[in-house]
């Protein structure tokens, strides 16, 4: 009988994420320059040599071995509180260095796929992922093009002590064009900030309509109504930072609260720097659309840049400020 994984939250993330595989990977582009048609050749014979040293952690693998660690609470004959599925550009053959390695740190991953160099992303609703964690902007673009699931890509940021508590899952979102739509983004980018204030407050009680990252959101609300404990005290805890701030603040509790769901920590900053605050949360993930948001707060948590559908009229702003920076 098939496993029903309605109620458990999947998490997909690509090998180049859960590990570090950055030497492989220069290797590879290096060999390339070189001679393109021997690269591939030359990057599987170094896999296999090296097939039995375990990879060093990637800049998820903080995050999946905390929401893992959630399965402690999971009832017996119950499906799992999370599930998570390593995706992989690497051929069964040269990916079995990560298998290895996810035996020998005793990591209880279970599902993979290994496409030989073709897109995982066209995998994700066969594995029902609800989140797809990538360091390949053409496959998390294609899974926001697609709208199959939430997806992000990471970034590897400079060293920095990841001090987060074992016990926790600390997960922190930006809003507009994240978990809410672009559409009030689009009135602050478009006519400025005093419109999108008066915009905000005038539909303070007219929630805004669900972005990328909304059902991911939801499905983390469902899996903290699974644990045994109250939400209040839930390992699980959730923040809202945000460079919104009063009058357009309103908006954002009431849409969650009109959404169901339970948010531990918001945060309306107005332009205040959110490393800051994101130091201190001790985010194992922060999910924002903004380069220069990411820009610093990589430097302190682990990052990842939620893209816009190709179709969006922010695409095109985006690439305007880009060319007049």
């Amino acid at each position: 009988m098939p496993l029903d994984l309605k109620e458990t939250l999947v998490i997909g993330i690509s090998a180049t994420a859960l590990f570090d595989l950055s030497e492989s990977d220069q290797l590879f582009q290096e060999e390339y320059k070189r001679d393109p048609n021997h690269a591939i050749e030359k990057y599987r014979e170094y896999m296999l040599e090296n097939e039995e040293i375990p990879l060093n952690e990637g800049i998820g693998f903080p995050l999946v071995k905390a929401l893992l660690n959630l399965n402690r609470y999971q009832k017996e004959n119950e499906a799992p509180l999370v599930e998570v599925v390593v995706m992989s550009r690497n051929s069964p053959e040269t990916g079995i260095r990560v298998l290895n390695t996810i035996r020998q740190i005793g990591l209880n991953v279970t599902r993979s796929a290994f496409t030989a160099g073709e897109s995982s992303a066209d995998y994700l609703e066969a594995f029902d992922v609800d989140l797809f964690l990538t360091t390949n902007e053409a496959d998390a673009q294609k899974v926001i093009d697609s709208g199959a699931c939430a997806s992000a890509v990471l970034s590897i940021p400079p060293k920095y002590k990841c001090d987060i508590p074992e016990d926790q899952v600390r997960i922190a979102f930006d809003g507009d064009a994240v978990l809410f739509d672009e559409s009030s983004e689009l009135v602050y980018k478009e006519k400025g900030i005093k419109a999108f204030h008066e915009n905000e407050n005038n539909s303070q009680n007219i929630p805004m309509s669900e972005g990328p990252f909304a059902n991911f959101l939801k499905k983390l609300s469902k899996l903290q109504e699974r644990l045994p404990m109250k939400v209040e005290y839930s390992p699980v805890r959730i923040a809202i930072v945000t460079a919104r701030n009063s009058p357009a603040d309103l908006r954002v509790i009431k849409t969650l609260r009109h959404w169901g769901v339970y948010v531990d920590e918001a945060f309306f900053l107005g332009g205040v720097e959110k490393s800051n605050i994101l130091r201190s949360f001790k985010a194992h993930i922060f999910f924002d659309d903004q380069d220069d948001h990411l820009r610093t707060s990589s430097l302190v948590v682990p990052s990842g840049k939620v893209l816009y559908p190709s179709s969006s009229p922010m695409q095109a702003i985006e690439k305007d400020k880009k060319r007049n920076s």
